[in-house]
């Protein structure tokens, strides 16, 4: 038999990957359409850019790492207490794996035999997975996130960067916000295809509240820009 393709598996890397690249394409742009507005020096708005790229991932891998690792050190203290509850009450422990079992359609015999061959098995891991939802698959990974949404917001920074490093001074806020929808709606399809959802959700999402964020910047850009005349 042929293995099951299933998305959640992807699910760690790829909210954090996904997070991480829009991240860097609507922060980054948006700070540069912002200057571009403000300013008509190359220099100053390719400055910003990468100032912007530089602190922006070293911020979101450490917000991933801390977020992750909190969510980490809560299933690590459900985890050895549950331990602990295996240790000093193993009767009742087995009577929740029962309950949980009969409550999801075995009658009250199988799910005490389901119960008990699981709790012979390995009854930490039949209690983690079935009474505290933990496992494998979900189970937090702190370096994995944070890898995957800082190098994620490296890469989408870098995209915005590009265009100010080639794009015309005079224009360049509409120039750069023209290729940051494209940059969104290419990275919209690609997750959309990675997590198998809906395309065109994924792209309506992504470029609105792109296009809110830069549309804020590039005016609040202009009004300094007008004030400093």
């Amino acid at each position: 038999m042929e293995t099951e393709k299933h998305y959640t598996t992807r699910s760690g890397w790829l909210r954090a990957a996904v997070l991480g690249a829009n991240d860097g394409i609507i922060s980054t742009a948006s700070i540069v359409i912002g200057v571009a507005a403000a300013s008509d020096t190359r220099d100053t708005i390719i400055l910003a850019g990468v100032a912007g790229l530089v602190a922006g991932a070293l911020s979101m891998a450490a917000g991933e790492y801390v977020s992750v690792s909190s969510q980490s050190d809560l299933e690590h203290a459900d985890l050895q207490r549950e331990m602990k509850e295996l240790a000093e009450t193993p009767e009742m422990e087995l009577e929740e794996l029962r309950q949980i079992y009969q409550k999801r359609g075995l009658d009250k015999d199988l799910a005490l035999q389901v119960a008990k061959q699981l709790t012979e098995h390995n009854a930490l891991e039949a209690h983690a997975r079935d009474e505290l939802g933990i496992n494998e698959i979900s189970q937090a990974k702190p370096m994995q996130a944070a890898l995957a949404s800082g190098a994620a917001f490296v890469f989408g920074g870098l995209l915005p960067v590009s265009v100010a490093l080639f794009a015309p001074v005079r224009g360049m806020e509409y120039i750069q916000y023209g290729f940051s929808l494209l940059f969104l709606i290419v990275l919209g399809t690609i997750a959309s295809r990675a997590g198998g959802s809906s395309i065109k959700k994924a792209i309506l999402r992504i470029t609105f509240w792109g296009t809110v964020a830069m549309g804020i910047t590039a005016l609040i850009g202009y009004l300094f820009g007008v004030s400093g005349i």
